[in-house]
């Protein structure tokens, strides 16, 4: 059995150490801001989501043995975001009260072996902090509270230090984004207003040149409630300007792998060409993994129109189709990735295209295609935003997947023959009220 290693000075955190409640948390940093001066600004602002989500589910899909279909889901996310400064120091705390009900949670509750997470409620099992707490847990219904940000920060002219639970986001991809491994958005999401935080240690250098030197360690917690170096991650990126272009280096210890990669921003042409190299070794075996993608924006009709271009390498892929659950087995260090919440992919190359038109000032419509270029399946995502009235938006939209059965979107193979495990068009809309 692998042993596993404690940080210097034997480092380690017990259960009963790493649990803290909510409130406590909340009383402890509200004196670290009283004890760093008495000019300390408040400020609490945040939002009221309500979402709804109706699925199709196909008639070979053998989740139609599992769930009501057309599927129907509910959802509430409330997030109340409070701050405070007193000169060079200040802390955040950000508290959820999250409400998920309907047919594809109650699938995802009783039945964890068909991987789909998407409706789970964010949990701290893994996280040094034990913020969380489930208020009410039915098989089609959850409730429950979080911190999802708790950190103290120092900024000074060249420096910036924060500990405790924040977001820190890496790479270059639009849609897809490989050195972004801490907590990546699905490329399918829609609403990526806010990240999940993780519990780190965050440091930044600022140079007089405009480039900087950052620094993150994300501690988690193995199987045995220890924080230890097997699970954590330390990571250091050094950002860097030529002319015009940026550039980054980054050198990585990612749970057992060690990850090395290069980025780069151009201005080429009127349009923005981005990309990333990253080379991941995990117990001997090496894995490249790559992102390139091109955007432009004009005036056309006298509306404002984005688009971007983007091609993905996933090294831990699968280039033949074959996703059954034989050959996942025959991947871990991609089945252990999809787990973790760092891919959301099965294959090895992917191509993708985002469109956005400013139809008004107050209106966005959106369109996104996602294609597999080794099954050539596909998913077309249409969604608008609107913007009712200030501080009250409406986003509404809907998902169109493609592809034959077996396929990543047409519905991978089930373990029973001929059923797959498809889910189909997907409608949805949510309403946000900011305060």
């Amino acid at each position: 059995m692998k042993r596993s290693k404690t940080f210097p000075g034997s480092f380690m955190v017990t259960p009963a150490q790493a649990t803290v409640s909510v409130g406590t948390a909340a009383v402890i940093l509200f004196f670290l801001t009283l004890t760093a001066g008495n000019a300390a600004a408040f400020e609490l602002r945040g939002h009221i989501k309500p979402q709804w989500k109706t699925t199709n589910i196909p008639g070979d899909s053998l989740l139609q043995d599992f769930s009501d279909d057309p599927s129907h889901d509910t959802a509430l996310d409330t997030r109340l975001n409070l701050s405070s400064s007193s000169g060079d120091w200040s802390w955040r705390s950000d508290y959820q009260l999250q409400a998920r009900q309907g047919d594809l949670l109650e699938l995802q509750q009783r039945y964890p072996q068909f991987g789909f997470n998407t409706t789970a409620l964010t949990d701290d099992d893994r996280r040094i902090l034990d913020l969380s707490h489930n208020i009410s847990e039915r098989n089609d219904r959850v409730i429950a509270h979080r911190l999802d940000r708790l950190y103290l920060s120092h900024t000074s002219e060249k420096t910036v230090l924060k500990i405790g639970r924040q977001a820190v986001s890496w790479g270059n991809g639009i849609i897809y984004n490989p050195v972004d491994f801490f907590n990546p958005f699905d490329p399918a999401a829609v609403d990526t207003e806010y990240k999940t935080g993780d519990d780190m240690l965050y440091a930044q250098y600022l140079q007089d040149s405009g480039n900087d030197f950052q620094a993150v360690w994300v501690g988690r917690r193995d199987e045995d409630d220890d924080v230890t170096q097997d699970v954590s991650s330390l990571a250091l990126k050094y950002h860097f300007f030529l002319d015009a272009s940026e550039f980054d280096v980054l050198v990585a210890e990612h749970y057992d792998a060690q990850i090395v990669a290069f980025g780069a921003v151009v201005d080429a042409g009127g349009a923005i060409w981005r990309g990333d190299i990253m080379l991941t070794d995990t117990d001997g075996e090496q894995f490249s993994s790559a992102v390139l993608n091109w955007s432009y924006a004009w005036i056309a009709g006298g509306k404002n129109m984005t688009v971007a271009l983007e091609y993905f390498y996933n090294g831990f892929g699968i280039d033949d189709g074959d996703y059954d659950p034989q050959s996942l087995e025959r991947n871990p260090e991609l089945v252990d990735r999809v787990e973790r919440g760092e891919l959301f992919t099965l294959a090895k190359n992917y191509a993708a295209t985002a469109t956005t038109i400013e139809l008004t000032p107050l209106w966005l419509l959106n369109g996104s295609l996602f294609r597999n270029l080794d099954d050539n399946s596909m998913l077309v995502q249409i969604f608008s935003e609107y913007d009712l009235q200030q501080d009250l938006q409406l986003l509404a939209g809907i998902n169109l997947p493609g592809g034959s059965d077996g396929s990543e979107f047409g519905g991978i193979d089930s373990a029973v023959a001929d059923e797959t495990l498809a889910i189909g068009t997907s409608v949805f809309a949510q309403l946000a009220w900011y305060f």
